[in-house]
């Protein structure tokens, strides 16, 4: 869970047990989609909570019944984003097959630019401003996530699965790779001449990286039925 001001208490909900990534509340998903447009579109400091609940259509003491701060809630919705990105990739282990688990990441990274473009957008805003809420977690908990996948990574290349190749830029290939079609969806679109990222285009998106990425480690992209 990340941890960047020492107001930020992720248990301090109604529950106790606010898992972003994990959320089944109407309620904070409503709040979370809202945070997300409003952060995106007026930055940390010109969004306001009022703003927030007013776009989530709902009252403001609803708000603060689950996050007691505008930072609390910024920092959920970046986390909610980070869990959803990398939930898929947390569970690979050295008897996998890379190209099936690296091939299905992609996939799942180009469908959540599809599904989450204002939350990548906002991650990477706050990346580009230095990650002033998040250098402590950048540190901690980020830093040891690539670290053991990439133990894993090492340990196919080890067997013989996979090409020699270095993990920590593979995973960051992958992230950057994925990410563009959210972040510079207007520069894509606009020069691909579509209106809107459709399904057809999102699959041709996850082939085509995956095809590229796979082959550049020496593996078979998936066959796809």
């Amino acid at each position: 869970m990340l941890k960047a001001e020492s107001d930020f208490d992720p248990t301090e909900t109604p529950t106790g047990k606010y898992k972003a990534g994990k959320i089944r509340d109407r309620n904070i998903n409503a709040i979370i989609e809202a945070a997300a447009e409003e952060f995106v579109q007026n930055g940390f400091k010109g969004t306001s909570i009022q703003a927030i609940a007013d776009r989530a259509d709902i009252p403001k003491a609803n708000v603060h019944y689950y996050f007691k701060s505008k930072s609390n809630l910024y920092i959920a919705v970046i986390d909610n984003l980070l869990q959803l990105w990398n939930d898929f990739f947390n569970t690979i282990n050295e008897d996998d097959d890379p190209a099936v688990e690296l091939d299905q990441f992609i996939r799942q990274k180009v469908m959540m630019s599809y599904t989450h473009p204002r939350s990548s957008k906002l991650f990477a805003m706050e990346i580009i401003q230095g990650a002033p809420h998040l250098k402590e977690y950048l540190r901690s908990d980020l830093r040891q996530w690539v670290r053991e996948r990439a133990k894993v990574i090492d340990s196919w290349i080890a067997q013989g699965k996979m090409d020699k190749v270095d993990p920590a830029y593979l995973i960051f290939l992958i992230w950057s790779s994925t990410q563009h079609y959210a972040d510079f969806d207007t520069q894509v679109l606009t020069l691909m001449n579509r209106a809107e990222f459709e399904l057809d285009m999102i699959e041709g998106i996850s082939n085509f990286l995956s095809s590229v990425i796979l082959k550049g480690c020496g593996l078979t992209p998936p066959t796809k039925s």
